[in-house]
Protein backbone atom coordinates (compact mmCIF):
# COMPACT_ATOMS: atom_id res chain seq x y z
CA UNK A 1 0.00 0.00 0.00
CA UNK A 2 1.16 3.60 -0.54
CA UNK A 3 2.46 5.63 2.37
CA UNK A 4 -0.42 7.16 4.31
CA UNK A 5 0.58 10.82 4.26
CA UNK A 6 -2.78 11.89 5.70
CA UNK A 7 -2.19 9.67 8.74
CA UNK A 8 1.37 11.03 8.97
CA UNK A 9 0.29 14.66 9.17
CA UNK A 10 -2.46 13.85 11.66
CA UNK A 11 0.06 11.98 13.80
CA UNK A 12 2.68 14.73 13.60
CA UNK A 13 0.13 17.33 14.69
CA UNK A 14 -0.89 15.11 17.61
CA UNK A 15 2.70 14.41 18.68
CA UNK A 16 3.93 17.99 18.36
CA UNK A 17 1.17 19.19 20.67
CA UNK A 18 2.58 16.82 23.32
CA UNK A 19 6.28 17.44 22.52
CA UNK A 20 6.79 13.81 21.46
CA UNK A 21 9.30 12.73 18.80
CA UNK A 22 8.37 10.35 15.98
CA UNK A 23 10.65 7.64 14.62
CA UNK A 24 9.08 6.25 11.45
CA UNK A 25 9.81 2.52 11.47
CA UNK A 26 10.83 1.76 7.91
CA UNK A 27 12.18 -1.79 8.32
CA UNK A 28 11.48 -3.96 5.25
CA UNK A 29 10.03 -0.95 3.42
CA UNK A 30 11.40 0.16 0.03
CA UNK A 31 13.41 3.33 -0.45
CA UNK A 32 10.57 5.01 -2.31
CA UNK A 33 8.33 4.71 0.74
CA UNK A 34 10.98 6.31 2.93
CA UNK A 35 11.43 9.10 0.39
CA UNK A 36 7.68 9.70 0.34
CA UNK A 37 7.76 10.50 4.07
CA UNK A 38 11.07 12.33 3.73
CA UNK A 39 9.40 14.66 1.24
CA UNK A 40 6.73 15.37 3.87
CA UNK A 41 9.45 16.51 6.26
CA UNK A 42 10.20 13.34 8.23
CA UNK A 43 13.88 12.85 9.05
CA UNK A 44 13.99 10.18 11.78
CA UNK A 45 13.67 6.61 10.52
CA UNK A 46 14.06 3.35 12.43
CA UNK A 47 15.55 0.09 11.16
CA UNK A 48 15.87 -3.37 12.74
CA UNK A 49 18.33 -5.11 10.42
CA UNK A 50 21.94 -4.01 10.09
CA UNK A 51 22.48 -4.90 6.43
CA UNK A 52 19.22 -3.29 5.38
CA UNK A 53 20.15 -0.14 7.28
CA UNK A 54 23.63 -0.02 5.73
CA UNK A 55 22.18 -0.43 2.24
CA UNK A 56 19.56 2.27 2.73
CA UNK A 57 21.95 4.75 4.32
CA UNK A 58 24.28 4.45 1.34
CA UNK A 59 21.55 5.52 -1.09
CA UNK A 60 19.08 7.74 0.73
CA UNK A 61 19.60 11.43 1.70
CA UNK A 62 22.49 12.08 4.05
CA UNK A 63 20.47 14.24 6.45
CA UNK A 64 18.26 11.33 7.54
CA UNK A 65 18.64 10.47 11.23
CA UNK A 66 18.93 6.68 11.30
CA UNK A 67 17.76 5.01 14.50
CA UNK A 68 18.72 1.39 15.05
CA UNK A 69 15.79 -0.07 16.99
CA UNK A 70 16.34 -3.83 16.77
CA UNK A 71 18.40 -6.30 18.75
CA UNK A 72 22.01 -5.40 17.90
CA UNK A 73 24.73 -8.03 17.91
CA UNK A 74 28.14 -6.84 19.07
CA UNK A 75 29.90 -8.09 15.93
CA UNK A 76 27.70 -5.87 13.74
CA UNK A 77 28.15 -2.56 15.55
CA UNK A 78 31.08 -1.64 13.30
CA UNK A 79 28.85 -1.49 10.23
CA UNK A 80 26.49 1.19 11.57
CA UNK A 81 28.89 3.11 13.82
CA UNK A 82 30.00 5.57 11.09
CA UNK A 83 26.52 7.03 10.57
CA UNK A 84 23.95 5.86 13.12
CA UNK A 85 22.11 8.69 14.91
CA UNK A 86 20.77 6.78 17.92
CA UNK A 87 20.99 3.14 19.02
CA UNK A 88 17.82 2.27 20.94
CA UNK A 89 18.34 -1.25 22.17
CA UNK A 90 21.53 -1.30 24.25
CA UNK A 91 20.64 -4.29 26.37
CA UNK A 92 23.97 -5.14 28.04
CA UNK A 93 27.21 -3.61 29.18
CA UNK A 94 29.05 -5.89 26.75
CA UNK A 95 27.24 -4.23 23.85
CA UNK A 96 27.91 -0.79 25.31
CA UNK A 97 31.63 -1.58 25.42
CA UNK A 98 31.64 -2.60 21.75
CA UNK A 99 29.76 0.54 20.71
CA UNK A 100 32.32 2.62 22.59
CA UNK A 101 35.17 0.74 20.89
CA UNK A 102 33.75 1.42 17.44
CA UNK A 103 32.95 5.04 18.32
CA UNK A 104 36.61 5.57 19.25
CA UNK A 105 37.63 4.20 15.86
CA UNK A 106 35.25 6.66 14.18
CA UNK A 107 36.39 9.53 16.43
CA UNK A 108 32.77 10.34 17.28
CA UNK A 109 30.28 10.18 20.11
CA UNK A 110 27.45 7.66 19.62
CA UNK A 111 24.12 8.33 21.32
CA UNK A 112 22.40 5.35 22.95
CA UNK A 113 19.32 4.35 24.89
CA UNK A 114 19.56 1.61 27.49
CA UNK A 115 16.91 -1.04 26.97
CA UNK A 116 14.90 -2.13 29.99
CA UNK A 117 13.07 -5.46 30.06
CA UNK A 118 9.50 -4.71 31.12
CA UNK A 119 7.48 -7.29 29.16
CA UNK A 120 6.34 -10.73 30.23
CA UNK A 121 7.81 -12.43 27.14
CA UNK A 122 11.17 -14.07 27.59
CA UNK A 123 12.12 -13.04 24.06
CA UNK A 124 12.47 -9.40 25.03
CA UNK A 125 15.98 -8.17 25.86
CA UNK A 126 17.31 -5.60 28.29
CA UNK A 127 18.46 -4.62 31.74
CA UNK A 128 16.17 -5.26 34.68
CA UNK A 129 15.60 -2.50 37.23
CA UNK A 130 18.23 -3.72 39.68
CA UNK A 131 21.01 -4.31 37.13
CA UNK A 132 20.34 -0.92 35.56
CA UNK A 133 20.50 0.82 38.93
CA UNK A 134 23.73 -1.01 39.78
CA UNK A 135 25.31 0.01 36.49
CA UNK A 136 24.32 3.68 36.76
CA UNK A 137 25.45 4.07 40.38
CA UNK A 138 28.69 2.07 39.91
CA UNK A 139 30.42 4.84 37.97
CA UNK A 140 31.43 2.40 35.23
CA UNK A 141 29.75 4.58 32.62
CA UNK A 142 32.84 6.81 32.81
CA UNK A 143 34.73 3.95 31.10
CA UNK A 144 32.80 4.65 27.92
CA UNK A 145 34.13 8.02 26.84
CA UNK A 146 32.62 7.97 23.36
CA UNK A 147 29.04 7.20 24.35
CA UNK A 148 26.28 9.50 25.54
CA UNK A 149 23.30 7.86 27.23
CA UNK A 150 20.22 9.75 26.08
CA UNK A 151 17.65 7.77 28.05
CA UNK A 152 15.79 4.47 28.20
CA UNK A 153 13.65 2.38 25.90
CA UNK A 154 11.37 -0.58 26.38
CA UNK A 155 8.71 -2.69 24.70
CA UNK A 156 5.50 -3.76 26.36
CA UNK A 157 4.10 -7.27 26.10
CA UNK A 158 2.41 -8.19 22.82
CA UNK A 159 -1.06 -8.62 24.26
CA UNK A 160 -4.62 -7.35 24.12
CA UNK A 161 -4.50 -6.85 27.90
CA UNK A 162 -4.33 -3.07 28.14
CA UNK A 163 -4.11 -3.18 31.91
CA UNK A 164 -0.87 -5.16 31.65
CA UNK A 165 0.54 -2.82 28.99
CA UNK A 166 -0.36 0.20 31.12
CA UNK A 167 1.38 -1.36 34.11
CA UNK A 168 4.53 -2.08 32.09
CA UNK A 169 4.69 1.46 30.71
CA UNK A 170 4.18 2.90 34.20
CA UNK A 171 6.98 0.67 35.48
CA UNK A 172 9.36 1.92 32.81
CA UNK A 173 8.46 5.55 33.50
CA UNK A 174 9.20 5.01 37.19
CA UNK A 175 12.56 3.42 36.35
CA UNK A 176 13.30 6.29 33.96
CA UNK A 177 12.59 8.90 36.64
CA UNK A 178 14.75 7.08 39.19
CA UNK A 179 17.58 6.67 36.67
CA UNK A 180 17.41 10.33 35.64
CA UNK A 181 17.75 11.37 39.29
CA UNK A 182 20.68 9.01 39.92
CA UNK A 183 22.35 9.82 36.60
CA UNK A 184 21.93 13.61 36.88
CA UNK A 185 23.03 14.28 33.30
CA UNK A 186 21.54 16.96 31.06
CA UNK A 187 21.71 14.64 28.04
CA UNK A 188 19.41 12.09 29.69
CA UNK A 189 16.09 13.25 28.25
CA UNK A 190 14.53 10.48 26.14
CA UNK A 191 12.01 7.79 27.07
CA UNK A 192 11.30 5.64 24.02
CA UNK A 193 8.20 3.48 24.41
CA UNK A 194 5.10 2.98 22.31
CA UNK A 195 4.45 1.66 18.81
CA UNK A 196 1.55 1.77 16.34
CA UNK A 197 -0.80 -0.23 18.55
CA UNK A 198 -0.08 1.35 21.91
CA UNK A 199 1.57 4.73 21.34
CA UNK A 200 -1.31 6.76 22.78
CA UNK A 201 -1.15 4.85 26.05
CA UNK A 202 2.65 5.12 26.07
CA UNK A 203 2.46 8.90 25.71
CA UNK A 204 -0.13 9.07 28.48
CA UNK A 205 2.33 7.20 30.69
CA UNK A 206 5.27 9.49 29.89
CA UNK A 207 6.87 8.49 26.60
CA UNK A 208 8.44 11.32 24.60
CA UNK A 209 9.56 9.21 21.62
CA UNK A 210 7.39 6.71 19.75
CA UNK A 211 8.35 4.18 17.09
CA UNK A 212 5.57 3.89 14.52
CA UNK A 213 5.55 1.85 11.33
CA UNK A 214 2.31 0.18 10.24
CA UNK A 215 0.15 3.27 10.76
CA UNK A 216 2.32 5.05 8.20
CA UNK A 217 3.62 2.34 5.89
CA UNK A 218 1.01 -0.40 6.21
CA UNK A 219 1.68 -3.97 7.26
CA UNK A 220 5.29 -5.11 7.43
CA UNK A 221 6.74 -6.71 4.30
CA UNK A 222 7.90 -10.26 4.93
CA UNK A 223 11.65 -10.89 4.91
CA UNK A 224 12.32 -14.13 3.05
Amino acid sequence: MPVNTEAYHHLIKQLQSKNVQLVAVSKTKPNEDILALYEQGQRAFGENYVQELVDKAAILPSDIHWHFIGHLQSNKVKYIAPFVYLIHGVDSEKLLAEINKQAIKQNKIIACLLQVHIATEETKFGFDASSLAEFITSGRLSNYSHIVIKGLMGMASFTEDQTLVEKEFSTLKSIYDQTATAFNNIHFDTLSMGMSGDYALAIEKGSNLVRIGSLLFGARNLVL
